[in-house]
This record gives C-alpha cells, sequence and structure tokens, in this order.
C-alpha cells in the first residue's frame, strides 16, 4: 500500500479531554493530576496506583484503565508538568519487558509443512509445527491471519499503550523452521514487518489494507527499501531473530539470512545425545549441530540454541550430562539458551509412546532438582532466556504445569547457598548506574572456529551495564567478506529501553557505554593482530555504526584498525 493511502493513527480516536468536560473526563483529569505529584521515579507501586484509581472511579462501570489514563494524557501533554514519556514510565504495565535494552516483538508465520517428525511436537494444522493456538502469541498471529504487518503494528500499539518505549525492537520471528519456507514468502514477511515499524514509528496504520495485499511475495528491492526507511525510522529493529534446525543451516542460508537482515538465529539442538536424536525423531545428528553452531559463528550470528530436557529416551543421570556437552565441547558453547522440560501435548506423536510405556514425565520436585543443579552451571557469557515453554496448562496432558517455574527454581538454588552467574540474572535492570565507575572485565573462551572476548561493564557488585562480543576466528569457513576480520557479533546495553537519542541520568542507555565497548573490542582485536573490524550490524543500529568509524560493506560493517596487520 503506498503511503499516501495510509491513515494517521488514530490512537486517540474517542478519547479526548474537551475544553469542557464531561465527569468521566474530569475524573481521568483528576487520576492525571494525582499522578503526576506522586514523589519518586520509575512504575507507581501497584497499591498507590490502586488507590487513586478507585478515589475516582468510572461512574458505575468499575476503574479507568492505565490504557484509558495513558490516552488521556496524550490529548493534552502540554497541560502537565511531565514529559509524555515520563508519565508513561509511571504506568507502565509489564515493566521487565523493556529493562533489557530492548523491545521484544515476536510474530509467527503463516502454518506451512515442517521438515521435522519430532515426537515431541503438537501438530495442529491452524499452527505452525510446534505451536498451540492458545499459546499467546500464537492468539495474536491467529487473530491477524497471520498478517506480518498487521502483527507488529498491533503488537507495538499495546506495548505503547503499556508505557513502553518502542524505539528500539528485536524483532523475532517463530513459527514452522523458517528455511522451509518459500523465498518469495520469506521476503515478503520481512518487508512487511519492517513496514509496519516504519509506519508505527511515522504514526501511520495500513492495517485495515494489510487484508487485501493476500500474494505473500516480495523482490528484493522492496525488502531493501523497508531496510532503508528503518535506519532512521522512529521504531528501528535492532535486532532480527529467526529459528531453524540444525541440518537447514548451509552456506547459501547465511547469506540469505544477513540480507534479510538477521542478527541471530534461534537453533533447536534439544539433545547432544546421538541416541536421544534418533528416539525422537529429530532427523539429524550431533555433527550436523556442531557443523551448524561453527558456521553460524563464523558468519557472526549470535547464537540461541534450545536444549530438551526429560526427552523419549532420557533420565535426569542424562540429562546432566548432557546439559554439561552444552559448555563443555567447544563447537557448542551457546549465546543464549532456552531450556524446555518436554511436556506432553494430545497432537504429538509422543501421545503413542506414552500409552505403550515408553516415555513418563519427571515429577515436579524431581524436575525443580534438576534444574536447580543445572542452572548454576552456566557460564557469565551465556543467556537463558526461558527455562519453560509458554504453553497454556489445559494443553498438557503429562509433564510440568507450573507456569513460574522458573521463579520455582531459583528460589530453591538461593535455599541451597548457590548463585546463578548467567547473564540475564546479573542485568543492571533498573538500577541507577554512573557509566564512569563501571568496571570492565574481559572473559575469555574458546570455540571450534576461534577465540571468544566477552567484554562486560559491571558495576562493583558484578551487575551487568553491558557486554560486547568479540570473535577472533581461527581456521578457514568464513564468509568471503569476513576473511581476515575480527568480527563484533554483539553489542548490548541494558536497562530500560531509552529514546533515541535521550540521555537520562543514572542509566546505561545513550551514556556512551556502547562507544567504550566497541572501543574496547578494537584495541582487543589490534592486540591480536588483526587490521579490520567487522561487525554484522542490524538495519536499525547500522546509523550508528556509521557515526563510530564503519563503513557499509556487502553485508556487514567495516572499520580499519590503524595499528593491526591483516589477518589471511
Amino acid at each position: 500500500m503506498a503511503r499516501s493511502e495510509r491513515t494517521v493513527s488514530g490512537d486517540m480516536a474517542g478519547t479526548s479531554l474537551s475544553a469542557s468536560p464531561g465527569a468521566g473526563e474530569d475524573a481521568l483529569r483528576r487520576i492525571i493530576a494525582e499522578l503526576v505529584e506522586v514523589p519518586g521515579e520509575g512504575p507507581i507501586p501497584a497499591r498507590g496506583l490502586d488507590a487513586i484509581l478507585r478515589r475516582h472511579p468510572k461512574e458505575g462501570r468499575g476503574f479507568y484503565s492505565k490504557r484509558e489514563i495513558l490516552r488521556a494524557f496524550r490529548t493534552a501533554p502540554g497541560a502537565w508538568p511531565m514529559a509524555e514519556a515520563a508519565f508513561a514510565e509511571r504506568l507502565r504495565t509489564c515493566p521487565t519487558r523493556s529493562q533489557s535494552g530492548v523491545l521484544p516483538v515476536t510474530v509467527l508465520t503463516k502454518p506451512f509443512p515442517c521438515p521435522g517428525r519430532c515426537v515431541f511436537c503438537p501438530d495442529e494444522v491452524r499452527m505452525p509445527r510446534s505451536y498451540l493456538p492458545d499459546e499467546p502469541g500464537c492468539q495474536r498471529a491467529l487473530a491477524h491471519g497471520f498478517d506480518p504487518y498487521r502483527q507488529t503494528w498491533s503488537r507495538l500499539e499495546a506495548y505503547r499503550e503499556m508505557g513502553h518505549r518502542t524505539d528500539k525492537v528485536e524483532l523475532i520471528v517463530l513459527g514452522g523452521t523458517w528455511s522451509a519456507y518459500p523465498e518469495r514468502y520469506q521476503r515478503w514477511f520481512v518487508a512487511r514487518s519492517f513496514e509496519a515499524l516504519n509506519d508505527f514509528g511515522a504514526g501511520l496504520d495500513a492495517r485495515q489494507g494489510a487484508r487485501a495485499e493476500s500474494s505473500e511475495g516480495a523482490d528484493w528491492a522492496r525488502v531493501e527499501r523497508a531496510h532503508r526507511e528503518n535506519e532512521q525510522a522512529g521504531s528501528r529493529c535492532v535486532g532480527l531473530a529467526f529459528e531453524t534446525r540444525p541440518d537447514h543451516v548451509s552456506p547459501a542460508e547465511l547469506l540469505q539470512l544477513r540480507r534479510l537482515g538477521a542478527t541471530k538465529v534461534q537453533l533447536g539442538l534439544q539433545s547432544l545425545d546421538d541416541s536421544l536424536l534418533r528416539a525422537n525423531g529429530r532427523g539429524h545428528d550431533v555433527a550436523t549441530s556442531r557443523m551448524a553452531m561453527a558456521r553460524l559463528r563464523r558468519a557472526g550470528f549470535k547464537l540461541h540454541v534450545h536444549w530438551m530436557p526429560n526427552l523419549v529416551g532420557a533420565t535426569p543421570a542424562s540429562d546432566r550430562r548432557d546439559f554439561a556437552r552444552l559448555f563443555d565441547d567447544p563447537a557448542i558453547r551457546p549465546d543464549e539458551l532456552k531450556v524446555y522440560p518436554c511436556s506432553l501435548i494430545e497432537s504429538a506423536a509422543l501421545m503413542k509412546v506414552h500409552a505403550r510405556g515408553g516415555w513418563r514425565p519427571y515429577g515436579r520436585e524431581e524436575l525443580i532438582e534438576l534444574l536447580a543443579d543445572l542452572l548454576p552451571t552456566v557460564p557469565a557469557w551465556c543467556r537463558v532466556t526461558r527455562v519453560i515453554r509458554d504453553i497454556p496448562s489445559p494443553d498438557i496432558v503429562a509433564g510440568n504445569r507450573q507456569t513460574n517455574l522458573r521463579e520455582v527454581v531459583e528460589a530453591r538454588i538461593g535455599e541451597r547457598g548457590s548463585r546463578l552467574r548467567e547473564i540475564r540474572a546479573r542485568e543492571i535492570r533498573r538500577r541507577p548506574v554512573e557509566a564512569d565507575r563501571l568496571r570492565p572485565v574481559d572473559r575469555r573462551y574458546d570455540t571450534s572456529t576461534g577465540d571468544e572476548h566477552f567484554l562486560e561493564a559491571q558495576d562493583e557488585r558484578g551487575r551487568l551495564a553491558g557486554f560486547a562480543r568479540l570473535s577472533l576466528p581461527k581456521g578457514g569457513g568464513a564468509p568471503e567478506e569476513l576473511r581476515g576480520c575480527a568480527l563484533l557479533r554483539e553489542v548490548h546495553v541494558y536497562g530500560p529501553v531509552a529514546a533515541l537519542e535521550e540521555r537520562v541520568p543514572g542509566r546505561p542507555q545513550h551514556a556512551g557505554l556502547g562507544s567504550r565497548l566497541v572501543a574496547r573490542a578494537e584495541v582487543a582485536a589490534r592486540k591480536a593482530g588483526y587490521g579490520e573490524l567487522a561487525v554484522i550490524s542490524s538495519v536499525g543500529t547500522r546509523a550508528w555504526y556509521r557515526r563510530r568509524g564503519f563503513g557499509d560493506g556487502g553485508l556487514y560493517q567495516h572499520k580499519t584498525l590503524a595499528e593491526g596487520s591483516p589477518r589471511t
């Protein structure tokens, strides 16, 4: 749809504070007036907010929602002694969603045949393989007909109405095996998602016209146009992730992913035991997983691995050995990890295995003890993003139904006197930061493709304000554009998402921390003898890297390191 055909976003439709307010508008004014007077910063405690809302109820219809209050504020922002961003933060719902420095937006691809035949995957005809229609993200995708534009735009709108900044977005594409979808569909899906980001940041809404676009195909020119616009958009894509299988990671696929703008790959390894892979119908072996990890790392991608305990044929003892391989094997060593205990879903082939006694779910205490043993062993350079799959309890025939399992496991770890070293447990979150007093730490480890430097910036208590991942490759196998280059795979600054170019005292974002991390990576690369540093930049961070001396290459950005000597 042409931009001239799009309409200006009407997020205030039906909510206006007129010069002659009615009873409802007057109540909203009083609520806002009280909220801006609450001392302190950040989200207002639930009890205090509840007291204010109860003092100003709707006429016979309960209480005003945070979304209604925020919409009312936006009608006359100049009337209040507080900026919209600060007021929105006071009302912020689910603050953890944006306190890791970026705002995650998950979109699902349409149902499509999966090349895998895993026994544990549900097989719902309305959904991509392994997904269920009543999972939260899946419900949104189904409601929007799997259209990427409508999914992206609507999710951003929901975040904004919960008080979140939408300036920096990590777009996470889930669904079936991405690599199995037709290339035309892949281009269309990415272009539509970026067009939604661009429109949302500009206050444009083309969701109604989204229904009319049914070709589900796009050329590269359309993708590249959407990318260029996003470089300066109000809602920028600062990370793009796809999920695929190890047996679909080919050199050609890596180039395709980069051209689409990908920076991270979620890879379903599930196990590092060939006998378990066979018993669960995975269709690939451990050697294939090791090769996939090596190819992805050489190409600079961030590596997000899925691992499953309690598979067919597994025991708690074998799971402990298998988990150890994730970090003991230099060919694996992921940057991020999802732990999904196997659950029995009615539409999965696992039902038949279970019926004949070939699989049993671990008991609650058995699973908690297992995970409490495993999570403290995760290294400081890896982030555990999830400990359970977000499957609604009614869909689980057997297996874990406890939605707060991670919280329970972490409490058990604390009771033992153990500590977690992984990234998520150490994030600075909303705590105040003095950027000049942060301590630099360089954690080094080797992989099958070279040496890794995990460059941290941490406070006096070891909490993580930001980090950079620097790869120093050894041997061959890198894409042609990266040969002889040190590789900056990630730069991440934590804390609540800040508006583009906004600097908030006491917070890590836009305090120069990212630039310092890049400078440290440059120094480490020069010391190792590299004459060039390449970065796998996301579309929305290209301009940021240009301002720091990086030039555009083919699929990466590059910077010459004056004191180094080119590698071969």
